[in-house]
């Protein structure tokens, strides 16, 4: 009975919650409030050229009563990023970020809040900037999704130069797409997208089975036992011809 009273006040306090718009962060240590060193907690850093000479990161604690944020310096054109695992229910989310950039070029993908697969991004930031609000939102298919959530500079195939800065980056779920949100994705059709259909029907695929089996079987008693009688017909023949030259 405790239990289930638990679970109803659980339950009503939540709903309450959503009613007064509070909204769960999906994202761990979006503001980047924790961490030692130049890492924060929660996040990792990943690029395409992983050296000392192509990139640094840096993460700035917060000042009080502000946040933190991280950056990322990309010494020659590369595409890195700090990183987080996060699991998602079916469902509309938004994803956002405030991004700062310098020096920048615009011939590449700049700074942005991404999803590692396939251009789901906010868009991006180029040259050199003050703080900027970005985002983008996503469908997760009925299956969910485990997905890798990114604040990066540069993007596939796409490398950058400069410093991009990061800061009260975060992942809501939405009760919907609102209207005329832009950009939007839908994550279940671009993996489905991705994966290469097989070829033929299963009925082809039984039938081309079978086919083969028969096919090895006539060749197993074609060539799998000793030679026909008009073989050994001409192998006796063959013998009488050497009997007579001795």
């Amino acid at each position: 009975m405790v239990a289930i009273v638990v679970l109803c006040l659980v339950a009503r306090q939540s709903r309450a919650g959503e009613q007064a718009g509070v909204r769960k962060q999906f994202l761990l240590n979006g503001q980047f409030m924790t961490g030692s060193g130049d890492q924060p907690d929660d996040w990792r850093t990943e690029a395409w050229v992983e050296s000392p000479s192509a990139v640094a990161y840096r993460w700035t604690p917060p000042v009080p009563g502000g946040q933190g944020m991280v950056e990322i310096e990309n010494l020659q054109a590369n595409d890195a990023r700090w990183q987080q695992t996060i699991a998602l229910a079916p469902g509309w989310y938004h994803f956002t970020a405030e991004i700062r950039t310098e020096n920048v070029p615009t011939s590449h993908v700049g700074a942005t809040i991404s999803v590692m697969e396939d251009g789901i991004m906010s868009r991006d930031i180029h040259g050199t900037t003050e703080w900027t609000p970005v985002g983008f939102y996503l469908r997760v298919g009925p299956h969910g999704a485990d997905i890798d959530v990114a604040m990066r500079l540069g993007g596939y195939g796409s490398l950058d130069t400069g410093r991009a800065f990061f800061r009260n980056a975060s992942v809501v779920r939405m009760p919907g797409l609102p209207l005329g949100a832009f950009p939007a994705f839908d994550l279940e059709q671009i993996r489905r997208a991705m994966t290469p259909a097989p070829t033929g029907s299963p009925i082809s695929l039984v039938a081309t089975m079978l086919a083969l089996l028969l096919l090895a079987g006539w060749g197993w008693r074609a060539f799998g036992r000793e030679p026909p009688s008009v073989s050994r017909a001409e192998a006796r023949r063959t013998r009488a011809k050497e009997s007579r030259r001795r």
